[in-house]
């Protein structure tokens, strides 16, 4: 049996892309990386995993609309069932959500509610949170306001700087998103 066909969507360096893509078990096949960025190193990883890539600027379509459409165009023709979003940054609009309610998913670096939009882990450090997290939640028109799915606390360390606190939730995504994606996959059989 052939597994379901997944699309990631990343807009830039791509390590959560890269840990999905290094999981063996995976309980679906990503066959296609959607990106927003020329030039964003996702593409790069991608090619070297051999996952078909389109780079879309949204700039050079006269709404968010058309642009949408192009990319519902190209999930259709790969027969993705799945999205996940892997530092994909830009708000999905109604053309997806409706395309794929309830088979959109995001990893978000902060306990959500807490700290939703972009540079979560800096607001998180700015604040003097004594706690931060990853948060993996379906999405919504909002932004990050969608239901969880699983949450994972990270306490800041009094020593910690903006950088050593990304790196230990960097971690702690590299294990949630893959095991989230297996669990979600598993009960939709």
């Amino acid at each position: 049996m052939s597994k379901v066909k997944a699309a990631v969507f990343a807009s830039g360096t791509g390590s959560n892309f890269e840990t999905i893509m290094k999981c063996d078990d995976l309980a679906c096949e990503v066959v296609l990386l959607i990106c927003d960025k020329p030039g964003a190193r996702v593409i790069e990883k991608a090619s070297r995993c051999n996952v078909q890539t389109f780079v879309l600027n949204p700039k050079s379509f006269d709404s968010k609309e058309a642009y949408e459409q192009e990319i519902l165009r190209m999930l259709q023709a790969a027969e993705i069932e799945w999205i996940f979003l892997a530092g994909y940054m830009r708000i999905v609009g109604k053309t997806l959500l409706e395309a794929y309610e309830g088979k959109i998913v995001n990893i978000h670096p902060s306990l959500l509610p807490a700290f939703p939009g972009k540079d979560a882990i800096g607001q998180a450090y700015r604040a003097g949170a004594a706690v931060t997290g990853v948060t993996v939640h379906f999405i919504d028109e909002g932004v990050d306001t969608g239901p969880i799915i699983a949450q994972e606390q990270i306490d800041v360390l009094p020593d910690d700087t903006e950088e050593t606190l990304k790196a230990r939730i960097q971690k702690v995504e590299h294990v949630l998103y893959p095991a989230v994606i297996n669990q979600l996959l598993s009960t939709t059989d």
